[in-house]
């Protein structure tokens, strides 16, 4: 039986020529992430175990969510990331003069690529996959453990086959087609499981789409939000990633556990109204 997106880059991470929905497996990470809420308990969690870091490289901490510091609380949260940063010489640390949103700067300094496994501590860590590579969320604990292990637990994650088709109205973005998505199949529907996305469609997609679609595959419940590599794939991280990286694609005879088709040419502009990202409407009829 083939392989999913997803499926082949935890098999290759676990060291195994094959893995299928539902198996439990230890994988090598690439990059690991953390943020000025996450990465205080996370660093806590790390020192109980008493080892350095795994690798200085290998770890991303953006402390964006209180930058500038809005209060003494917020400055000391800063601090902490600081001082780990400093005292590990933690590569890939943005704050003043160089922060920005977290899941914009990886992508954007080729931080995260094609092919890589990312875990970080906050649920939309999910964005990476629209660079071809497997990004979850995890807790504090687990990230924790991870700067000093380079390594964390996956229960590999059935997959559901979202095949985009036709062209893109000029008037409709990544976050029209997302929350279309959520709209048909629920805020629970892609509980712990990875959204991939196929088809002739794919093409008609920015990377500006594909990274928000990605980001919001949590609001649908997945585990990750994964799309294929090809040509705009490779245009985005040309120049931007220097280290070598291997890019997956489904095989042709892969399992899903549920296919959804959506036309884009047949979309119409989209918003979210309270008291979830499932309850859309669409603009023309409000």
């Amino acid at each position: 039986m083939g392989m999913t997106m997803s499926e082949k880059i935890l098999a290759k991470h676990a060291g195994l020529d094959s893995v299928k929905a539902g198996q439990l497996v230890t994988c090598e990470l690439d990059m690991v992430l953390a943020n000025d809420i996450t990465a205080p308990p996370s660093i806590a969690k790390f020192e109980e175990i008493g080892r350095p870091v795994f690798d200085n490289t290998k770890i991303a901490l953006v402390p964006d969510h209180f930058q500038p510091a809005k209060d003494i609380k917020s400055a000391e949260l800063a601090k902490i990331v600081r001082d780990f940063a400093r005292k590990y010489k933690i590569v890939n640390y943005f704050e003043q003069g160089r922060v920005g949103i977290e899941h914009v700067i990886l992508p954007e300094k080729g931080i995260v690529a094609p092919g890589m496994l990312t875990i970080g501590a906050d649920s939309h860590t999910c964005t990476y996959g629209a660079v071809n590579g497997f990004s979850t969320g995890v807790g504090s604990t687990d990230l924790g453990a991870a700067m000093a292990t380079g390594k964390a637990w996956f229960k590999v994650p059935e997959a559901i086959k979202v095949n985009l088709m036709g062209e893109k109205p000029a008037d409709i973005t990544g976050k029209d087609v997302i929350l279309t998505l959520i709209g048909m199949i629920g805020v629970d529907g892609a509980l712990y499981k990875s959204l991939e996305f196929a088809g002739p469609g794919v093409k008609a997609l920015t990377m500006t789409d594909r990274l928000t679609i990605s980001n919001m595959a949590i609001e649908a419940g997945g585990k990750a939000g994964i799309f294929p590599f090809d040509e705009i794939t490779k245009a985005y991280v040309d120049g931007r990633v220097t280290k070598p990286y291997e890019p997956v694609a489904a095989d042709e005879d892969a399992e899903y556990c549920r296919e959804v088709d959506i036309n884009l040419s047949e979309l119409k502009p989209v918003v979210a109204f309270p008291h979830l990202p499932g309850n859309t409407k669409r603009v023309e009829d409000i």
